[in-house]
């Protein structure tokens, strides 16, 4: 009895905290050069002409002619000032942004690496404290700093992209908005000098910004906006109850690379469901200990951070059997799904090797869990 009143008490303070916590608005592109900090940019003259009290945060116009006109006569926060390794170099201000408590910030770039000695590591989590200040934020990202999608986008462009931001900041948002352009207009306006300045022109023309590349971010970032909008019809007009709620349930093993893609794939599924997601590590007595090889447990510890940031619950348990360690969480849990590597890795070979794969097939036949096998 005590426990249903204090998750209770929990659920209201909840709901107080969204009533105060800001709004969150995203435009999101393919690539650099769609014209998202440019919109950013029109929508606060418009919110200025209307009124509205909304500052500048951070800009980054990178010295696009027409971009930087539009931020005349718009009132900018002084950036912070740092110096690091010898340079002068700035960054948002977030307290001050907080200080002043304007009803609307522009913070631009989301995905950015602040500079060491700043209180956050990541632009996106000085956005979570201006939002829990109760301050609304407009901001822009583009598709390839996107969490989940890292393996996708280094497929397609060939590019190991630094900086990125959790699948769960932008589910965060209330609002996500889908800066578009052919891939015939994005290279004249690369042709053109308004993404870039005339020595990277080429360079661009034969790497990042091909037709084919283009397109294939193009439909990424399409997708990614209209699994925004489901999610937000989701949660604002809740589908019936009969229905049954997705989760689904990750197994990773200590000793294969493949791990990242199951974990990117599975935050994928769970975000366009809406749903929750687990991932599984079942430890047998092979791995207890000091068994386990120290580049193995770093891998491992990669492994359950990524999947923390991405919405993931953690689970580790002890068994000698995997495919019973399976079965049993998945119960637990009242998994809908569960998501492993490729038949050739190791922990598929593990379940198969097993006399209790029968028992597994049998229990997701039973239990009405689908499994997936993930590339």
């Amino acid at each position: 009895m005590q426990t249903e009143k204090e998750n209770n008490v929990q659920h209201f303070l909840e709901l107080i905290r969204k009533s105060r916590r800001g709004k969150f608005k995203i435009y999101i592109g393919m690539s650099a050069g769609v014209g998202k900090t440019y919109r950013m940019l029109q929508e606060a003259k418009t919110l200025l002409r209307n009124g509205v009290d909304v500052k500048i945060g951070y800009i980054e116009t990178h010295n696009r002619k027409e971009t930087h006109e539009l931020l005349e006569g718009l009132p900018v926060i002084p950036r912070r000032k740092l110096f690091y390794k010898g340079k002068e170099l700035e960054e948002l201000d977030v307290q001050a942004v907080i200080n002043l408590h304007p009803e609307i910030v522009i913070v631009d770039e989301l995905a950015h690496t602040n500079i060491e000695g700043s209180k956050n590591e990541k632009r996106w989590q000085d956005v979570m404290d201006i939002l829990d200040a109760g301050i609304n934020v407009i901001s822009a990202v583009n598709i390839q700093h996107i969490e989940s999608l890292y393996g996708e986008v280094k497929e397609i462009t060939g590019i190991d992209v630094a900086e990125r931001i959790p699948d769960s900041v932008l589910r965060q948002a209330d609002e996500v908005v889908n800066i578009d352009l052919t891939a015939d207009e994005l290279v004249t306006r690369l042709k053109e000098g308004k993404i870039y300045t005339p020595d990277k022109i080429e360079i661009a023309l034969k790497n990042f910004f091909q037709s084919e590349r283009i397109l294939q971010l193009r439909e990424l970032a399409l997708k990614e906006v209209a699994s925004a909008v489901e999610r937000k019809i989701e949660t604002e007009l809740p589908r019936n109850t009969h229905l049954r709620q997705e989760r689904f349930l990750a197994c990773i093993s200590s000793n294969h690379e493949i791990a990242k893609k199951v974990i990117r794939k599975t935050a994928r599924l769970a975000a366009y469901y809406n749903s929750n997601w687990y991932l599984l590590y079942v430890q047998t007595p092979k791995e207890d200990g000091d068994k386990i090889g120290l580049a193995a447990q770093r891998h491992l510890i990669n492994n359950f951070k990524l999947a923390t940031e991405l919405g993931a619950e953690i689970i580790r348990v002890k068994s000698s059997n995997i495919a019973k360690g399976i079965i049993e969480i998945a119960e637990q849990k009242e998994v809908t799904t569960i998501c492993i590597g490729k038949p050739h890795l190791t922990l598929f070979n593990v379940i198969l090797s097993t006399a209790v794969f029968n028992q597994l097939l049998h229990k997701l036949s039973e239990s009405e869990i689908d499994i997936v096998i993930l590339s």
